[in-house]
Parts: C-alpha cells; structure tokens; sequence
C-alpha cells in the first residue's frame, strides 16, 4: 500500500511533515519520505489534504463491564468498584457469559471506530474472564494487551499477618499466565507482601491500580504503615494505574524504578475521586500515558480524555501545557509504557497502527496547529480511515 501526499506526525517526537509518501508492506511502516514511485500492482493512494497520526493505544481499559453502563451513579468509589463488594462485581458474577462477550465486542468495534489501536485491559475473572475477552475480540481487528487476574483477594487479616498465595492458587497461576500477556492486579491493599513478592517472579506484563482513591490511601496506612504506591512496588510492576492521590515522593519511586503511570482522569472525576496530578509526574521524570478505565462509568474515547486532561491540568495549574505532551501520552508514551519499540509512532519498521483525519472537516479547518486540533478539537466524525497491522480496519481511504 502506498499512501502518497499526506501530512505526518513522525517519530518519536511525532514531528510534523507536511507532505510525504507512506509505504505500508505487511504489518509495517516501510518508506516514509517525498516522492516514492509506485510499484507494480501496489494500492496507491492519493491522501492530499488528510493527516496521518499514530493510532491511540488505551492504556487502561475494563471492557468487561461495559453491559453496565450509568449503573449506581450514586454510589461511592469503594460501592462501585471494590473487587469484592462493589456493584461491579456483583453485576459480573451474575451476568451470562454471552452477554459479557456482547457488550465487550461492542466496545472493541466502537473503540476501533474512534481511533483506538491498541488496548490493554485489565481483565477480572481468572482464567474464564480471559476465555471471554479472547471471545469477544475474535475477528474484530483490534490489538489487545490481555492481563489477567486470579479471583483472588485477601482480607484485612490476611494482609497484617502476610499470609502467602496458597499452593492452589500458585498453579492456577501458572495455567492464568499462559493464556494472556500478563498481570493486571486489583491493588496492594487486597494483597499481602508475600503474595506481591510472588507475583513479582513472573517475567510477563505486570500492573496495579495505585491511590486511586483517598480511601485506599487511608487503608494501606492504617494496615500496613506505609502508602499504597510504596507497597505496589514490591510487584516490581511495568505501570501503576490512577496515582490520583499518590505524594511527591511516590512519583519520585515511580519514575526511579522506571515504572511508567497511565491516568484515567475522566474516570477519576466520575467517581468524584479528583484529578491526577500530571505536571507533578511530569516533573517528577515519570513517563505517563493515559487510559479511559471502566466502560461502567466512562465512555472509551481518548479523544474526550485528551481534551479533558489538558484544559483540567492547565485549569488546575493555572500553566500553560503544550498539547503535543498530551498526545504523546495516547501513542508514543505507550509504546515506551509496554516497551515495545515498534508500537506507538509512525516510522520506518514499526508497527503501521496509525489514523487518517481529513483536515478539511468543519471543526478541524483551518489546521493551524496540529497537536491541538487532535487534542482538543478532533473527534471520531474527523476521521477517515483508521489502519491496524497494515490493514484498513475502519473507513475508506
């Protein structure tokens, strides 16, 4: 496929090209420069007024409550979402698998639809919760980052008095791990030391929501002396999810130990849980990417999150923020995030994961400057074609 005459979003800095040519060949990016000759019997494209950006990657998803849209607004963080007491959990138990498998499928087409590449779920339910997702996504041309979960959560006691991962759960374990492409841990204060050692073995994807909410902040001190964050480290994981209410100091163990952190802020301010803190992390030298959480309670669109995040840090700091910083945390701060060198920006040899937006349309016209108008102003009905492994997924060119 050859796509001639588009503007760019390039490399790493995603630096803007005005025009080039793009060849795509199999799942990659190929040639990326100005006047490539069309070879024979390839697809060409002339893509004269439209923009190609790096297709968003969703850091941080829970599609497999998406059948429990608006449901128990009035409740609390903790009554929503707990994985033991909370009504999330409740509607999960009692659901049909096929009606999970629905609704999960459905949110994979809608998120294709707004430009979403790449998701990484945390997925509830063991071994079956995977079984269902792997399901859901079966002919549907998403790329998905899978981490799995035993059904698994210590109480209060067990915490205190570090009582390890039972022998039964340590196979299951094994048996989970071959399945997906990792851990997604429901939190610290769920788990004993010993139990977050054990995890930390596994050479696979690890991840934990870390103070998410001021409540389990509360929690982990009071039951163990020390912060939610400072304890999520003993999983030695690849990303902590949320940090809405994480110090100064845990950013500065974050960014230390190299742990990237996705922030779902719309999410967080549905659950009337604040909102995350990015100059800080930013500051602090942690690598940030962001996620749209639970389908329960916030729709998977990062057009909508990046906008949200950058008018609500620069309302909060009352500072200027560049809008290619945020972009950057929908694309190429996920790659960096799952460590993956091909994901998350459009160059030669990576993965050609990438959407088209006609620059022309009403809202977009005049694009002055690119990196806002994505950020703050485009949305699903800008673009043209969204592109997964070298394949048209959605839309025409």
């Amino acid at each position: 496929m050859l796509i001639k005459n588009i503007s760019v979003l390039y490399g790493s800095d995603l630096k803007y090209l005005s025009s080039v040519d793009v060849r795509v060949s199999g799942q990659y990016f190929k040639q990326i420069r100005k006047s490539l000759r069309v070879a024979s019997k390839e697809e060409c494209y002339d893509c004269e007024g439209f923009l190609m950006i790096p297709g968003f990657v969703n850091a941080h998803t829970h599609i497999g409550d998406s059948l429990a849209k608006d449901l128990g607004l009035e409740l609390d963080a903790e009554q929503r979402i707990h994985p033991i007491s909370g009504l999330k959990h409740r509607i999960l138990s009692t659901s049909k698998p096929s009606h999970l498998v629905d609704f999960m499928r459905n949110a994979c087409v809608s998120m294709i639809r707004k430009g979403i590449t790449t998701f990484i779920d945390f997925r509830e339910g063991g071994i079956d919760g995977i079984n269902l997702i792997q399901k859901a996504i079966r002919h549907v041309p998403i790329r998905p980052v899978i981490l799995g979960r035993l059904e698994y959560y210590q109480d209060k006691r067990s915490v205190k008095q570090n009582v390890p991962l039972p022998k039964s759960k340590r196979i299951e374990l094994q048996q989970l791990l071959r399945k997906c492409d990792g851990l997604g841990i429901s939190g610290s204060n769920e788990n004993s030391d010993s139990v977050l050692r054990y995890y930390s073995k596994f050479k696979k994807i690890k991840a934990i929501h870390s103070a998410e909410t001021n409540q389990s902040c509360k929690t982990s001190k009071k039951l163990t002396n020390r912060t939610e964050t400072h304890r999520c480290l003993l999983l030695r994981p690849n990303f902590l999810v949320h940090m809405t209410h994480a110090s100064r100091r845990d950013l500065q163990l974050a960014a230390k130990n190299k742990i990237s952190i996705v922030v779902c802020p719309r999410a967080n301010a549905s659950l009337a849980e604040g909102i995350p803190d990015v100059s800080l992390m930013i500051k602090a030298g942690c690598n940030v990417t962001i996620g749209t959480d639970n389908v329960m309670f916030n729709s998977p669109d990062m057009f909508r999150e990046l906008d949200y995040l950058w008018k609500v840090s620069m309302g909060m700091k009352k500072s200027q923020i560049d809008p290619k910083t945020i972009l950057k945390m929908a694309t190429v701060n996920a790659g960096k995030l799952l460590r993956n060198k091909k994901l998350g920006m459009i160059q030669e040899n990576t993965l050609a994961d990438c959407i088209i937006i006609d620059k022309r349309t009403i809202d977009l016209a005049p694009m002055h400057n690119p990196y806002a108008s994505i950020v703050h102003r485009a949305s699903e009905n800008a673009i043209k074609a969204v592109i997964i492994g070298g394949k048209i997924a959605h839309g025409t060119i």
